[in-house]
């Protein structure tokens, strides 16, 4: 390739060897790479190097001390603010190893993303940037090599302008081992005790990106969404859940059924070690513009023992696929609470269902597997699959900000922006490092504040993006946020007291009947004049738990917070839900509504000529057995005037039922037989056949054979009884001879073949029948005749008792 495409960090580090001179041509620095170990050459290549310079850092999820062979863990190169890089280069190497072998290399990696990341095309183990331009943080997967590998060293080079930092020690090399076997129940992620001071306030917003537009294969159009957000802050003592570890109730089914009521539970009964739960709604669908519905958000709260959070939501519909934190550390080195967290998220499997596609069938996974991030050579009908292994396109990224921070502060290096003191103050723009190839409008002015009291708030201006005249070079946003106060609350008037925002509700004081709890904020900031701030940091209202508190009354929890209003604009309604947490002593029904409901508005709908209601659920099958049809609709709510709406209203789907029961069909009965004795009492016996076979529940066959009793004459006694039965036969022989004849004058051209030899008796005792058969020989084409057909003849046989 030309010098001009190859990565700015394969670049930089050719020009450190004297190979590299003025007129070689590509192919020789090709070739003269291969043949000389590419990779080995890139440890060597040192450039300049700052010991102990610690604005760039590179970082294995978790920070562990070991890892478990063939588990997979995200590895962030990152630089702080204001320092940023242009390349990159990232290496595994096994322990004492040099790299100048391929062996020498331990484990691989799995690209996040392909706009960021790629593998250098002179050493394909090793990462490197994609295009070169001014980052901050990458991130790629790095699987564990299998078990004796021993130690490995993971390390980074960065690329600044013309300058290649290295270290062999320090925050661009990291040393992981192998898990002894004998710690294998010891968790693989071992987290630093936090040295924070204080509490710590933060805003997780969750931005899905998986759409039919991104990930337009079989692509689930009726049913994609995001369930609920289930997480929690929490100690180092409670895994949410982990990749490598097994998911539990709660986690399966958050993944199976998008449900977080089990994982709630779960997480409610590490008390101790839980300090916030983190909720928010679904979405349905999983992607809308942010101008139509806002990015689902919750607050949460961290202090020194509770400084992890972790959270986690189904991508639906799915066998088994989520996405989320694990054990994400808010506290810093340096005794402070990180400011910002920004992670693009690829789904991961909970190992207890073997599906392969979105809307694959139940199959759960016998045993239980462990907790891995899907790749894209999982399976040919995946989704996700690509048969040359590139990477999966991100589906979420996850912001985590902080904004607030209460009590005293012990962090020994200061963070960048001190948000005790000046979270509302005007923050100090630093010199405008728009490219020269960005072309905008100027800004427009702020807007008015978002706040109208002394809380904190925002105000807004914007500008347009003209042109961009390099489609390389990023373009900055047209949108800037600066911190606001409402009329009178300027930080300007020295008289005014700067409050953080409220913390929460406190439980109720009581658990049955009427209550009081609390809430409560702090001064940030006290009046430049020395007076005192005469604002409330305290606030009290009434709680009802239980409204009755007698021995049929049940024990509820207090109020959730009241859900999004259901209609985007106009009148629409909101939810709030209790749950029950014991039942009444008298062993009764519990009475308690555990959900409230009342009306909300939003703006007036002009804006949105096209609003839905939510879709109704699924009618019942059309059928009660079998195949059939089922429908859902939905009702268009904005006014019709507004604009012509062509969403559909109405959907049907084809339903299946268990098959329909076919009950048993048989033939009309025979002509009953001829009596089987010749004189006395004897029976006869006729026979119908099955034509079809119950099935599915179908009703029984009844009788196929019937018996019936009959009487000839009174049988002779003494020495003429052989004679009378042989004068009887002979007799019968000539009237059946006479019938005979009396036919064929009858009619002359219907002729009949002999009567055939009965057939075996279908019984061997208790009564069986034969049959004989008459066939016609020559049939007349006259139509008159309808008497000349094939003939039948029954009798019984084998009746003695069994």
């Amino acid at each position: 390739m030309g010098a001009h495409l190859q990565p700015l960090a394969l670049r930089l580090l050719a020009l450190t060897f004297p190979l590299v001179a003025k007129g070689f041509p590509d192919e020789t620095l090709e070739k003269a790479a291969k043949s000389e170990g590419y990779c080995s050459r890139i440890l060597r290549a040192q450039g300049t190097r700052r010991e102990g310079y610690n604005e760039f850092s590179l970082r294995v999820e978790g920070d562990p001390e070991f890892y478990k062979p063939g588990n997979s863990y995200r590895v962030t190169l990152s630089a702080a603010t204001p320092a940023y890089f242009r390349g990159f280069t990232l290496i595994a190497l096994k322990e004492g190893k040099e790299g100048d072998k391929e062996e020498d290399h331990a484990g691989s990696f799995q690209i996040i993303d392909e706009e960021e990341t790629q593998f250098m095309s002179n050493c394909p183990v090793a990462v490197t940037e994609s295009t070169p331009r001014r980052r901050t943080r990458i991130q790629v997967f790095w699987t564990a090599p299998p078990t004796g590998t021993g130690c490995v060293i993971l390390k980074a080079s960065i690329v600044q302008k013309r300058i290649i930092y290295f270290q062999d020690e320090g925050s661009l090399t990291k040393k992981i081992c192998e898990q002894d076997s004998a710690s294998e129940g010891v968790t693989e992620k071992p987290i630093l005790d936090c040295c924070a001071c204080g509490t710590a306030k933060y805003r997780l917003t969750f931005y899905g990106n998986w759409s039919e537009k991104t990930h337009p294969k079989d692509f689930p159009r009726r049913t994609n969404h995001w369930s609920a957000i289930i997480g929690s802050s929490h100690s180092k003592n409670y895994i949410l859940w982990e990749y490598g570890g097994y998911a539990s109730e709660g986690v399966k089914q958050v993944a199976e059924l998008g449900s977080p009521v089990k994982m709630e539970e779960e997480i409610r009964q590490q008390s101790d070690e839980v300090l916030t739960v983190i909720k928010a709604k679904a979405q349905w669908p999983a992607w809308q513009p942010l101008n139509v519905r806002a990015a689902p958000s919750a607050e949460f709260s961290v202090d020194r023992h509770r400084h992890l959070m972790s959270f986690l939501t189904m991508l639906g519909p799915s066998p088994d696929w989520n996405v989320g934190l694990s054990a994400e550390d808010l506290c810093t080195k340096d005794c402070g609470w990180v400011q910002k967290v920004v992670q693009d998220l690829i789904p991961w499997d909970a190992g207890t269902d073997s599906g392969v596609t979105y809307e694959s069938p139940n199959k759960p996974t016998v045993p239980q597997e462990k907790i891995r991030p899907l790749t894209s050579l999982d399976h040919p009908q995946s989704p996700f699959y690509d048969p040359e292994g590139g990477s999966i396109k991100l589906v979420a990224r996850v912001v985590i900000e902080r904004i607030a921070r209460k009590g005293e502060q012990c962090n020994i290096v200061p963070d960048n922006i001190d948000d005790i003191v000046a979270d509302l103050a005007p923050e100090e723009k630093e010199e405008d490092d728009t490219p020269e190839t960005c072309i905008y409008s100027n800004w427009s002015p702020w807007s008015a504040c978002s706040s109208s009291t002394c809380e904190k708030g925002k105000r807004m201006r914007q500008r347009m993006l003209k042109a961009q005249l390099d489609l390389s070079v990023p373009c900055p946003d047209t949108q800037d946020f600066q911190p606001c106060m409402g009329p009178g609350c300027s930080d300007e008037d020295g008289s005014t007291c700067m409050m953080s925002d409220w913390i929460t509700w406190s439980p109720c004081s009581v658990s049955c009947g009427m209550g009081t709890r609390s809430r409560e904020r702090y001064v940030k900031q006290f009046p430049e004049d020395g007076s005192m701030c005469k604002v409330p940091t305290e606030e009290t209202e009434k709680c009802i738990v239980n409204e009755e508190c007698s021995p049929s009354s049940c024990l509820v929890t207090e109020w959730g917070e009241w859900d999004e209003c259901s209609a985007s604009c106009g009148m629409g309604m909101k939810r709030r839900h209790r749950m029950i947490k014991m039942t009444p002593a008298d062993g009764s029904m519990c009475k308690a509504e555990t959900t409230e409901a009342e009306k909300c508005m939003m703006p007036e709908c002009h804006t949105i000529p096209c609003l839905l209601s939510p879709w109704s659920e699924w009618s019942d099958c059309s059928v009660t057995c079998g195949k059939g049809m089922r429908t859902r609709q939905r009702m268009l709510k904005s006014a019709a005037e507004l604009g012509d709406c062509n969403e559909e209203l109405e959907q049907a789907e084809k339903c299946m039922l268990p098959e329909c029961p076919i009950h048993c069909e048989l033939t009309e009965w025979s002509q009953w037989s001829e009596c089987n004795t010749s004189c006395g009492k004897g029976h006869m016996i006729r026979t119908r056949m099955i034509k079809i076979e119950p099935q599915f529940g179908g009703a029984a066959c009844p009788e196929t054979i019937q018996r019936s009793k009959c009487r000839v004459r009174k049988c002779l006694r003494g020495a003429g009884m052989e004679k009378r039965r042989w004068k009887e036969a002979r007799e019968k022989r000539r009237s059946e001879q006479a019938r005979k004849n009396l036919d064929s004058e009858q009619f002359p051209v219907c002729r009949m073949k002999p009567w055939t030899a009965w057939t075996e008796c279908s019984t061997l005792c208790g009564g069986g029948i034969q049959e004989r058969y008459m066939m016609v020989k020559k049939r007349s084409k006259s139509t008159q005749f309808t008497s000349c057909k094939d003939k039948k003849e029954l009798r019984a046989c084998n009746v003695h008792p069994c």
